[in-house]
């Protein structure tokens, strides 16, 4: 596992609330996470979440972040770490879907609303000439899979290219609320069956309809929506679950237990999909 404490460090150039170190390692640049620290001396194991989240997203055809998984050492204390390449350069900046919110309509206050979302995305697929709405919808079905309990306006968007003035969707980041980064081992190890096929199968997104985070297998599920419909059409096919599995075995320093639980929950959820895509292709047939 590569030794972060070792590679070059640059003054923090990147925000939000993590603990993160902006360092170059390999001759580019790296924002590295660090895990948070919660109450009774524990600690997140979001850079395991994260490392996972965004290789499952690579894994299933998605345009990615590259993330590296690895320590850094500090007196006398070793973490595990999760470095995250930064795609942007000099001539592509990255907006954050909620940055551009105002540039499309200044009077109205936007949060996760569902209808906001689209009618924002109708709007910058129109004054971009690029196409939104099937990204986002194909973001939402792995975000289900990997349980992301966290994709706000602020952690997905664009890549904006200063030369030629065009706007891209940009490689799917920020993806370290993924698979139950507050559990412990030692709780994960007393988890009954009943518990298990909660974290499964309970789990919101974001966004909201009537005001409501949408339970994203209810959601699903209804097969009321025909982008959703339509994006796991698309997506399930890309979802190789015993190459991911086989990638979960295969992550250094990580418990038999945690990775145990990471497929298992991973399984239970691609079972869930499984069934609706099976509907939707016998009613498409």
């Amino acid at each position: 596992m590569i030794n972060f404490s070792e590679a070059y460090e640059e003054p923090n150039f990147y925000g939000g609330n993590e603990k993160k170190k902006t360092m170059i390692y390999s001759h580019k640049k790296y924002l590295v996470k660090f895990p948070e620290p919660i109450p009774n001396n524990k600690y997140l194991k979001n850079a395991y979440s994260e490392y996972i989240g965004s290789n499952i997203f690579k894994m299933s055809g998605f345009n990615t972040q590259n993330t590296i998984l690895g320590i850094y050492k500090y007196e006398d204390k070793e973490k595990i770490v999760c470095a995250c390449e930064d795609f942007t350069s000099e001539n592509l900046e990255l907006y954050e879907f909620e940055s551009l919110l105002l540039s499309v309509n200044v009077d109205k206050i936007i949060d996760t609303e569902l209808s906001d979302i689209i009618e924002i995305i109708e709007k910058l697929e129109d004054e971009f000439n690029i196409m939104i709405i099937d990204k986002f919808w194909d973001m939402f079905i792995i975000d289900a899979l990997i349980g992301n309990a966290d994709r706000h306006n602020g952690n997905w968007g664009f890549l904006y290219n200063k030369l030629d003035k065009t706007m891209m969707f940009a490689p799917i980041y920020d993806n370290g609320s993924c698979l139950n980064p507050l559990l412990e081992d030692e709780e994960i190890s007393k988890l009954n069956d009943t518990e298990l096929r909660n974290i499964i199968y309970n789990v919101y997104s974001c966004f909201k309809i009537n005001n409501k985070k949408k339970h994203y297998f209810e959601f699903i599920k209804s097969r009321k929506d025909n982008n959703c419909n339509e994006a796991l059409l698309r997506v399930f096919p890309n979802i190789d679950i015993a190459k991911i599995k086989e990638f979960i075995l295969n992550i250094e320093g990580m418990s038999n237990i945690r990775k145990n639980f990471y497929i298992s929950v991973l399984n239970g959820r691609y079972e869930i999909l499984t069934s609706v895509y099976d509907k939707l292709k016998e009613a498409s047939d």
